[in-house]
């Protein structure tokens, strides 16, 4: 597989073919061997493709609603902000044995390993490319380059390993761990960087903590609102939580539910593919809450709250909908609260893109329609994962207008986080109700 070629030094163009590498005769044509990505390869030289798409796209308001900062490795860093003495001395027994604590007090399940595909992406188990900055964060100058290479005006990141926290066998090991990394975000990485925004990790094993971390840090430059990671057996429409869906209403900032995989759950223990587990167990967290949120009637009993479902795809969408739909109309009396059909309020909420299915292009489109993408859908790609999609993935999409284009990949996130969109963006788009930021 070809591999893009190193940067130059300036780091504005690629090295003529001579000095990228060698060239092979193949009797016809000469063959250029370009240098293997490894984990140290650059972002800018990963993206380069999607650079140039990017060009393209340059007069586009662009949000990326779900990418992911790689949280172990800066760790220490994390478990240095725990309240509790008892708990970084723990965090500190691992850093004493090999490997540095990069996984202290985790609980990284069975499957993370699989996801650099067995080597042939390495960037999504590690970034070890060279840092230049003397005064950013690691982390930032990291998420800059992606940011700059794919075009994007905002991106909201997320942890990686910490999604499986729903899963941990302690409770207050979650609320620990996640208040440490909301503390670490928006002390130590979101002032670097305004294009840079978080959801505030809910511990939601813990209501009273959850209520806890939106008075700490719902207010925070930056903070855009609030996350609960997906992967976990906790009824969302327990009553312990009513409290914790009025207090987020009341702030006007949207509730998101961050899937994830658990190939330890019953039913995906029977798959013996990662690609299997990955693809089901995504959704199968997302169908049960999802189930469970519309048919209690939550969104009768919260109008005002803005939902998101991230990093499901949006195949299951329309599934759900029908099924919901066809048992509702039989059985009604079992979903007193509701004043609509399910399929209603699943088409008010909010969806990203990533992972896009779109190996039947008239499906896609029929998703599309059935999710009111126009005004619902919002643009993600989930750098660094292997599965990413970059801005043209939606750009490149037949089926849809200039003006869902530029809805998708930017302008429906800009009106649900109340984000300033520069005016040159807006050129072409008279009276759209969002802030415009200063020139």
């Amino acid at each position: 597989m070809l591999q893009p070629p190193k940067r130059s030094n300036n780091g504005a163009g690629r090295k003529p073919a001579a000095a990228g590498g060698e060239r092979k005769s193949t009797g016809k044509s000469a063959v250029r061997e370009l240098p293997r990505i490894t984990v140290r390869t650059d972002t800018r030289d990963i993206l380069a493709h999607a650079a140039k798409d990017a060009q393209k796209l340059k007069d586009y308001f662009i949000v990326d609603v779900d990418a992911h900062v790689t949280e172990v490795a800066f760790w220490n860093e994390i478990t240095d902000l725990l309240d509790s003495d008892v708990y970084r001395q723990w965090a500190q027994s691992f850093r004493d044995r090999a490997g540095g604590g990069g996984t202290a007090l985790m609980n990284i399940a069975g499957g993370m390993s699989y996801q650099d595909v067995f080597g042939r992406i390495p960037h999504d188990h590690m970034q070890g490319e060279t840092s230049s900055s003397k005064t950013k964060h690691r982390q930032v100058e990291l998420t800059e380059r992606a940011m700059d290479s794919m075009g994007i005006d905002y991106m909201i990141v997320f942890p990686t390993p910490m999604l499986q926290l729903g899963m941990h066998p302690q409770p207050d090991v979650e609320v620990m761990l996640g208040k440490a990394f909301n503390r670490w975000m928006t002390d130590k990485i979101l002032p670097q960087q305004s294009r840079m925004k978080m959801l505030v990790y809910l511990p939601f094993c813990e209501p009273e903590a959850c209520l806890a971390a939106i008075k700490e840090f719902g207010d925070k430059p930056g903070v855009i609102g609030f996350c609960i990671t997906a992967t976990r057996y906790k009824p969302v429409h327990h009553n312990q939580y009513m409290r914790l869906y009025r207090a987020i209403e009341e702030t006007g900032k949207p509730l998101a539910f961050h899937a994830g995989y658990y190939w330890g759950d019953p039913s995906m223990m029977q798959i013996n593919r990662f690609i299997g587990m990955h693809a089901i167990s995504f959704v199968h967290f997302s169908i049960l809450h999802m189930t469970n949120w519309i048919l209690n009637g939550l969104p009768e009993r919260f109008p005002k709250l803005k939902v998101i479902w991230i990093e499901s795809g949006l195949a299951w969408v329309p599934f759900l909908m029908q099924r919901l739909d066809s048992e509702y109309l039989m059985r009604s009396s079992e979903a007193p609260l509701l004043k609509r059909r399910p399929s209603d309020y699943m088409r008010d909420m909010f969806f990203t893109s990533q992972p896009l299915e779109t190996s039947n292009l008239d499906l896609t489109a029929a998703t599309f329609k059935a999710v009111n993408a126009e005004s619902q859908l919002l643009f993600s790609s989930d750098w660094p994962h292997w599965d990413f999609n970059p801005p043209n993935s939606i750009a490149n999409l037949p089926f849809l207008n200039e003006q869902q284009k530029r809805n998708i990949l930017g302008l429906n996130a800009a009106k649900l986080f109340n984000l300033k969109v520069p005016k040159t963006k807006l050129a072409n788009i008279p009276d759209f109700p969002i802030r415009e930021a200063a020139e």
